[in-house]
């Protein structure tokens, strides 16, 4: 990614909410780029605003429409619950702020496909926060795969987003909300088949599973298929031991990498290519991606562009999944 142009001013940039992924990625990667300004952060909870702004030396605000109102903003990142993305995501566009929403950026295709044309309507940028395509890694992987033709003609693709339980009272398993497994971690590799094999996906079949005592589903699957004939199957879940993966089959060979969506911003990437005669590997260098994201974000406002990244695409299968899992 490109940096803000020499001596342009930085993006002031407000963040609407005190989730935990704000203080422990965002918000120290605003504060720390010279391409924005971490200017104030808002929360319901006065004193929860001030402590999140007291690490950073920003200003403090009660309320989110109050932040909104505030004249030195340019921009806000919304890292509020999925269900919440719709009114705060519109409130800002109509105040006239770019937007960095967390992924989902809606829990409907409808709801997603109206905010993005409001963004146009109002030559504003609306981004989605799915930070791992902006890691150089997947790009490297796609040349393999379709540039290189490592691993032949491409058949299958397989790919696992799974973290943990979390405590009982986490929101990502309130269905109020917007929580569930579809929304939180089934995004990723949704995401990784359009990136890796193209918008034009069908779902075939999928199934979404509710652990015992929960109100959302806490494990799924879907399988997929491009309109040539190359098969998608995606797995994720709230409840399983961790995993970050995906692996590519082809016609002459394998590919794989691991640690594919939350990297570490020092990991070196190994990307494993096995073959019939031997097995071999390529190792990357390391990107933070949460830099790659927020330097993307700025260079579409700067720009006045926001490129087609697949986010309507994505929650249309999200959409899919759900109806053909009965959800």
């Amino acid at each position: 990614m490109t940096a803000a142009p020499t001596g342009a001013a930085p993006l002031r940039v407000g963040v609407l909410g005190c989730a935990s992924v704000a203080r422990r990625r965002l918000m120290p990667a605003l504060a720390a780029l010279p391409e924005t300004e971490l200017t104030a952060v808002a929360s319901r909870d006065a004193g929860r605003a001030r402590e999140f702004a007291a690490l950073h030396g920003c200003v403090p605000v009660h309320g989110y429409a109050a932040l909104l109102a505030r004249d030195d903003i340019d921009a806000v990142y919304v890292p509020l619950p999925a269900a919440l993305h719709g009114e705060w995501i519109a409130a800002a566009l109509r105040a006239g702020k770019h937007v960095l929403a967390e992924k989902p950026l809606t829990t409907s295709a409808q709801r997603t496909a109206q905010l993005l044309a409001e963004a146009r309507d109002r030559r504003l940028v609306l981004m989605e926060n799915v930070m791992f395509l902006h890691h150089g890694q997947h790009a490297a992987v796609r040349r393999l795969v379709h540039t290189e033709r490592s691993i032949g003609e491409l058949r299958f693709l397989r790919a696992v987003f799974a973290v943990p339980p979390r405590p009982a009272d986490d929101i990502r398993y309130r269905a109020d909300l917007g929580g569930g497994a579809l929304w939180d971690v089934g995004v990723y590799p949704v995401r990784a088949a359009l990136h890796l094999l193209g918008d034009a996906l069908t779902v075939c079949g999928a199934a979404l599973t509710r652990a015992a005592g929960y109100e959302v589903d806490t494990s799924g699957a879907a399988l997929l298929r491009t309109s040539n004939g190359v098969f998608a199957h995606l797995s994720f879940g709230l409840e399983q031991a961790y995993a970050s993966t995906y692996e590519l089959w082809g016609s002459e060979g394998r590919i794989v990498l691991d640690q594919a969506f939350t990297p570490p911003a020092d990991h070196r990437p190994l990307v494993r290519l096995q073959h019939a005669s031997g097995n071999e590997g390529v190792r990357l260098d390391a990107e933070d991606q949460v830099v790659g994201t927020l330097r993307a974000w700025v260079a579409a406002v700067r720009s006045g562009t926001t490129p087609d990244d697949g986010t309507l695409r994505q929650a249309e299968l999200l959409d899919e999944i759900r109806r053909h899992a009965g959800g």
